[in-house]
């Protein structure tokens, strides 16, 4: 096992996305990440949700990329907002989309290809 002290951002299956500063990882992409953070991005709204210390399994990780300690990590129009006002835009975001769904499936009779 090796041992670092980069931040890092992981991508994982779900489409969480995760902040944090690495302190070990192995062959499988097993990492483990110090000060943590779930970032949820609705739209131009983003939140940090802290986990603390957070192990990651290998087999759920997409991507792994490092950050800039003195780099924006997201451009300047982004609004932090709280995890209160995340959660309903999440569930705004969730409700417009199976809407969506749903009049898609309504309207397929229409498609005479």
């Amino acid at each position: 096992m090796f041992i670092f002290a980069e931040k890092l951002l992981v991508l994982l299956r779900d489409g969480r996305k995760l902040l944090g500063t690495l302190r070990s990882f192995d062959q499988f992409a097993n990492a483990v990440l110090e000060g943590a953070c779930d970032r949820v991005i609705v739209r131009e709204l983003y939140c940090d949700i802290p986990l603390g210390l957070y192990v990651i399994r290998g087999e759920n990780v997409v991507l792994i990329g490092e950050l800039g300690l003195n780099e924006e990590e997201l451009p300047p129009h982004m609004t932090r907002v709280s995890v209160d006002k995340i959660r309903q835009a999440q569930k705004v975001e969730m409700e417009a989309s199976e809407l969506k769904g749903t009049m898609r499936k309504r309207m397929e009779f229409l498609d005479m290809d």
